[in-house]
């Protein structure tokens, strides 16, 4: 099962929209059911309470997913704060087994790949196979967003060995 979670805090951005098609078109051409999506901008304040229902409803679509799909715009040169805090409510390597393809937005090439790249290490630290290269897209390439999904889809499905074995 894919798991698509949207780390933007803005409800409907383009980065949560591409993250959507992408885990869409993933599934399509891993023959897999439609993916759950955990969109962070609509949970909000609810990530910090631990008995939230709906805080618990994202990590048990974590728990269940084999695949994540993990897109962020990028934030002071990393990934976003809402973000962070859901993926700090997981346990210890409570991605052990899980595959997780990083995607990152940013304004420039170099800003994309070094959110990119951090994003790529705490996946990794909290256990998951990391697809590599992560999936840094600058924001003027973000036009034809089921266009580029597609593109990015073929992309993950052709490299099943550009996955990098987790730190844990």
């Amino acid at each position: 099962m894919i798991t698509v979670i949207n780390g933007n805090p803005r409800i409907d951005s383009r980065t949560g929209r591409l993250a959507v098609s992408f885990g869409r078109a993933l599934a399509v051409r891993l023959d897999e059911a439609e993916p759950q999506v955990a969109d962070l901008a609509t949970l909000g304040y609810r990530l910090l309470v631990a008995g939230d229902i709906t805080r618990k409803m994202a990590l048990t679509a974590i728990e269940q997913a084999s695949t994540l799909v993990v897109a962020t715009p990028t934030y002071k040169g990393s990934y976003t704060g809402i973000l962070k805090v859901l993926l700090d409510a997981l346990p210890h390597n409570g991605l052990a087994g899980k595959t997780a393809i990083p995607l990152v937005t940013a304004g420039t090439p170099d800003q994309a790949e070094l959110a990119a790249r951090r994003l790529s290490e705490l996946l990794s630290e909290l256990g998951a196979a990391v697809h590599a290269p992560a999936f840094a897209i600058v924001e003027s390439t973000l036009g034809d967003l089921d266009a580029l999904a597609a593109d990015l889809a073929d992309q993950a499905a052709s490299t099943s060995a550009g996955v990098t074995s987790s730190a844990a």
